[in-house]
């Protein structure tokens, strides 16, 4: 099964572009983060960065109601894609092809959007084998 699920921030807004065929596709970046307390007490932090790719209509609804900041729930699956730069290099990354999009709220710093409950959990899907 080659499914990915993650909650986060969004980086940036939404870069829509239009294949040949006139399909929407739509590339933003979406941060989670992780803490937790050392051995010692001490809060640590780690944020990793997911590149995240929708299309269709997906990609439509993506450009128009999302704006750096919001956090969101992403399920779709990991694509890894190969291309060499200008200078000849081989290079690979991998995204999370969006199939589904929550929208969960205001903005982690807390402008725009009044402030949510950040307890909120995606739904869990029927086909999980546990």
């Amino acid at each position: 099964m080659n499914k990915a699920m993650v909650i986060g921030n969004l980086g940036s807004a939404p870069e829509v572009r239009y294949t040949r065929n006139e399909t929407p596709v739509a590339t933003f970046s979406v941060a989670s983060t992780e803490r937790w307390k050392d051995s010692n007490g001490n809060k640590q932090e780690h944020t990793e960065w997911h590149r995240v790719v929708a299309w269709g209509k997906l990609a439509e609804i993506c450009g128009e109601h999302l704006n750096k900041g919001d956090k969101v729930f992403i399920e779709g699956k990991l694509r890894t894609r190969k291309w060499e730069d200008q200078e000849g290099t081989t290079r690979y990354t991998t995204e999370i092809n969006a199939r589904e999009l929550e929208m969960l709220g205001g903005r982690q710093d807390g402008a725009g959007s009044p402030p949510q409950d950040d307890s909120v959990e995606p739904p869990m899907p029927d086909d999980v084998p546990f």
